[in-house]
């Protein structure tokens, strides 16, 4: 397939999935709220089990939000663990359990503390000039990361996509991603990348790098870079909604 023939198959496949609630991707759950302070929490949460089938995704989170009083922001700034375990301590999915949700409040409460927000603390490793993200991604992770099993490393060879998921839900802005993060240009992201998309980008011939790492993630947004400059990161939802509700690509 043609370079032009594949910018306009994502394109098209970009325009159908834009409109809201078209799919059933976890990043709707997102559009109930309308505090970036509780957009910004249960859109890291959602990210960080966004693994697996997203109907256990999406029923997880459902479940979840119904354990707080759909309130993430208070839930987290309140949380004190010796209170709260008992309403998280069997929240079990797939290969994570309670033990690593408690973790995971923990780690945004002390973020919350310290930086006032999750926008704060990203910020803090964040300069425009650079290529992408991948300094501050990797500051961002860090500090959230202290034993804690949801968070990737992209120093473990990671290529974090379920950090870079989140950074597209803050930081574009259309029909499909809140944008909250306006100071962060949506041009330095980094594609998310997860087994399914590195199979698609391959057979595509998007990527020649073999290893599924952040370095395999840079090089898929340089060469979707050459689609759209200012926005690779939108065909994102093109390509990963090939195979999730059984689309695919003209051959």
């Amino acid at each position: 397939m043609g370079s032009e023939n594949l910018k306009g198959q994502l394109e098209r496949l970009y325009i159908q999935y834009k409109r809201k609630f078209s799919s059933k991707d976890p990043v709707w759950i997102l559009h109930r709220f309308n505090d970036e302070k509780d957009i910004e929490i249960i859109g890291l949460i959602t990210s960080a089990y966004a693994y697996g089938q997203v109907d256990l995704i999406n029923k997880f989170i459902e479940k979840l939000l119904a354990r707080i009083g759909n309130q993430p922001y208070e839930f987290t700034i309140n949380f004190e663990k010796r209170k709260d375990k008992k309403y998280l301590k069997r929240f079990n999915y797939r290969f994570n359990t309670g033990s690593d949700l408690i973790n995971l409040f923990q780690a945004l409460q002390r973020v919350l503390i310290d930086y006032g927000s999750l926008k704060r603390l990203f910020l803090k490793g964040y300069k425009s000039g650079q290529e992408n993200i991948a300094t501050s991604l990797t500051l961002f992770t860090t500090e959230l990361n202290q034993n804690n099993f949801l968070i990737p490393d992209p120093l473990k060879k990671s290529a974090c996509k379920r950090m870079n998921l989140f950074l597209r839900w803050m930081v574009r802005k259309d029909e499909i991603d809140t944008g909250i993060w306006n100071e962060v240009n949506k041009s330095k992201l980094i594609m998310p990348v997860d087994v399914h998309i590195a199979r698609i980008a391959k057979r595509l011939n998007l990527v020649k790098r073999a290893t599924v790492d952040i370095k395999f993630a840079v090089e898929l947004t340089r060469k979707l870079k050459e689609f759209d400059s200012e926005d690779p990161v939108k065909y994102d939802f093109s390509l990963c909604h090939i195979g999730i509700d059984r689309k695919g690509l003209d051959h």
